[in-house]
């Protein structure tokens, strides 16, 4: 039974190398006290035990929360998501990270492991151009300033969104495209057409990321359902 995740999204190279799987050793994986700061910073993921010398753990079927600070310089928005890798080492698709608490920087994910072994978990952290772009679009064209400069930004935008996704929902950031470029409409229509929720949709899915970079990966021991209860019998041997 595979990991149960909520999206999935077109590779995009890591500031990092790619993440292994688990040795095929009796030992969980470990991994290195010292955080790896890349473009965006991905700071104090959680669940964590021994600073990932030990792993965390749960049992197949639980869904738990994983935690990271993510910030980044600036002003242009940020995203984040946690991916799981299987015993066997194979990534499940990510699930996206929302903002636990608006104005604190971190993020938190619900993820649940669905069979027992050693897994591992990281978190990515990276901007996403089509976000801050509909901040500034949604400022400028109501108050007439820079509209084509504006609306052109924002059909490369989801010209280089369509290449990452899927060819049957290309169409939909494809005609997103036209109708920015569509001079004949007035320009709130224009943008109206990038902001449908069939483009949101596509683009939750499938988002245009930028300057990806990974934590370092941390461990996880997910173990059968009876370990939650089963440690009762050690307290009352003879019950």
């Amino acid at each position: 039974m595979p990991a149960t995740h909520h999206s999935s999204a077109p590779p995009t190279p890591s500031t990092r190398p790619a993440v292994t799987g688990p040795p095929s050793t009796s030992e969980p994986p470990s991994t290195d006290e010292t955080p790896t700061i890349g473009r965006i910073p991905v700071l104090d993921v959680r669940p964590v035990v021994q600073h990932g010398r030990r792993p965390a753990k749960a049992v197949t079927g639980e869904t738990f929360q994983v935690t990271a600070t993510v910030f980044r310089e600036g002003h242009d928005a940020v995203a984040a998501n946690v991916v799981l890798k299987d015993p066997e080492g194979r990534p499940g698709p990510w699930t996206p990270m929302r903002e636990l608490a608006p104005g604190t920087d971190r993020w938190g994910a619900d993820v649940t492991p669905g069979t027992e072994g050693h897994w591992t978990f990281y978190v990515e952290a990276w901007g996403d151009p089509i976000s801050t772009w509909r901040h500034h679009a949604q400022i400028k064209i109501p108050a007439g300033m820079d509209i084509e400069l504006v609306l052109e930004e924002g059909a490369r935008l989801h010209e280089r969104a369509a290449e990452g996704a899927p060819k049957g929902q290309r169409k939909i950031l494809r005609a997103a495209v036209t109708a920015l470029r569509d001079e004949t409409r007035p320009a709130m229509a224009r943008l109206g057409a990038a902001l449908t929720p069939e483009v949101d949709a596509v683009l939750a899915a499938h988002p245009l990321r930028e300057f990806v970079t990974a934590s370092d990966p941390l461990p996880l021991l997910v173990e059968r359902e009876r370990a939650l209860y089963g440690s009762w019998y050690e307290f009352f041997p003879r019950s």
